[in-house]
């Protein structure tokens, strides 16, 4: 450690030589010899001259010199360890990668092997509050449920609405949903893990995982090498061609298998939280060794130096010594500046605003990150995240750039703006050709449009009959004039009909991208 010790910016030591010139050159002028030295001759003036104490007495301008020296070791940036790069993730990035094949329906796992995969996913998303996690899924053909996002509840939200039933096209391809994820993360240069939850890989699959990229692979197996049946949507239970009971088995040797050959990190679902443990330690494990490997930076120590630096710098304040008053009175200024809050112009002086929205951002404020927000693309996050999607789609129409018009979009589309919503997209793409995520929220919002058009085509072609005013029998004498508002009923009616919910939304999107996918 001790021989690692250097300074980052040597050059500012010179100061040190500056700061010795400056008590000699003061120590030079009070001498009262060298300034008589000239006048008086040297046999006359050792008599004339009185030693007083003051020689050895501690003056001004070695308090000034004690600080230039001060001030240049810091500035030259002592120090012995690496450090970091700044603005890297503390936590890593995880895809969970969950098989949604029909064997995951097994119920030798309880209460399913696919129900115990979602409380797997609850608890390890509590335990990285904070940390950026995408979720994709895959049987026979695979598809991302969410990109990259912090927002656990949203997580959770859309993994608690996978099911099997979901899946367009049954079987089980591992190798085509590590491609997929691969795919969408490609532009992700931080270190991070894929985790798959599955009851199975399958042979053929084994080369995908030797190509993971900056990406750990670890896999979490859920079954038992006894199996249970298959329990369907109906309730009933799978059976093969025979009428038999399907009882699919965890296959152990196969796994085993996996990890000599690729090296993936493997373990087996637990019914305690072990296994969340491992999954956790791992993951911070690969993060801290991929930045292990890449620190190039050393850690500038010198900034403790600026303690002693502002304790020396106090002593200005002692009786017979100047002090500049300009800078309190403008400190002042800005403390007490009329219009604003002490809170708010103190935190100018340290942070920009952006800063400050990005602090309540990370803090769940986002009302009042909107508010101090100037990027108008944070700006109409925070205004999204808040649930204001008219400020937030206002925010975003300030930016020329496909995400600002892919961010519109789905704002536009939580206000039922569909049409204009589609236009977003379509801008978007316009932008930014095949991109991906665009597609999917287009072709889904085009299809919301086209359902509802067709309703109202439905509606519009029933028979008109629509009395104001309807009286039941008189002839008990007990019927009772009414009306009813058939506009009122038919708004309800629509309402209804276009409510999705994220397993339906999921369940349309993934038939989407499976049907355009090349066979």
């Amino acid at each position: 450690m001790i021989a690692n010790f250097h300074f980052l910016r040597p050059w500012w030591l010179l100061a040190i030589l500056a700061a010795l010139a400056l008590i000699w050159l003061v120590s030079h002028r009070q001498d009262v010899r060298t300034r008589w030295r000239g006048v008086i001759a040297a046999n006359l003036l050792d008599h004339l001259v009185v030693d007083g104490s003051t020689a050895s007495r501690f003056r001004p301008v070695h308090l000034v010199s004690f600080a230039i020296i001060l001030g240049a070791l810091a500035a030259a940036g002592p120090t012995f360890q690496h450090e970091r790069p700044p603005f890297v993730e503390d936590k890593a990035a995880l895809a969970i990668v969950m098989d949604l094949s029909q064997t995951m329906d097994a119920t030798d796992i309880s209460p399913t092997r696919l129900e115990r995969a979602k409380l797997k996913v609850q608890d390890l998303l509590k335990r990285r509050q904070g940390a950026r996690t995408a979720i994709f899924a895959y049987a026979g053909s695979a598809h991302m449920v969410l990109p990259l996002t912090d927002d656990a509840s949203l997580i959770q939200t859309y993994v608690n609405s996978l099911s099997t039933r979901l899946m367009p096209v049954p079987g089980k391809d591992t190798a085509a949903a590590l491609r997929e994820v691969r795919s969408s993360l490609a532009s992700e240069s931080a270190p991070g893990t894929i985790l798959l939850m599955t009851d199975g890989v399958e042979q053929a699959a084994f080369p995908e995982f030797k190509n993971s990229g900056n990406f750990e692979i670890m896999v979490l197996a859920i079954g038992t090498p006894e199996g249970g049946p298959v329990k369907t949507a109906e309730g009933q239970y799978l059976t093969d061609a025979g009428g038999g009971r399907v009882i699919p088995k965890l296959n152990a040797d196969q796994l085993k298998a996996l990890q000599r050959e690729t090296s993936v990190q493997l373990a087996t679902v637990t019914l305690d939280d072990s296994d969340v443990n491992w999954i956790e330690r791992r993951i911070r494990t690969h993060l801290e060794q991929q930045q292990a490997a890449g620190e190039t930076r050393w850690r500038d120590l010198g900034w403790w130096l600026t303690i002693p630096t502002a304790i020396v710098g106090a002593l200005w304040f002692r009786r017979g010594w100047s002090v500049h008053w300009a800078g309190a009175i403008l400190l002042a200024l800005a403390l007490f500046s009329p219009g604003q809050s002490q809170a708010s112009s103190f935190m100018d002086m340290w942070l920009t605003h952006d800063q400050q929205g990005r602090r309540a951002f990370e803090q769940g404020d986002y009302a009042k990150a909107a508010a101090v927000f100037d990027d108008p693309m944070w700006r109409g996050v925070a205004f999204y995240r808040a649930g204001d999607f008219a400020k937030a789609a206002d925010a975003f129409a300030q930016v020329e750039s496909p995400e600002s018009y892919f961010n519109q979009g789905n704002a536009l589309a939580h206000l039922n703006k569909l049409p204009e919503a589609v236009a977003s997209y379509q801008q978007a793409l316009k932008l930014r050709p095949g991109w991906k995520e665009a597609e999917t929220n287009l072709a889904i919002i085009q299809k919301l449009i086209a359902e509802r058009t067709k309703d109202e085509q439905e509606q519009a072609d029933e028979p008109k009959e629509t009395p104001d005013q309807i009286q039941f029998d008189e002839r008990g004498k007990q019927g009772k004039e009414g009306r009813i508002d058939l506009a009122e009923q038919t708004a309800e009616i629509w309402m209804r009909n276009i409510q999705v919910t994220p397993a339906d939304l999921l369940a349309r999107k993934f038939a989407i991208e499976a049907a355009g996918k090349p066979k």
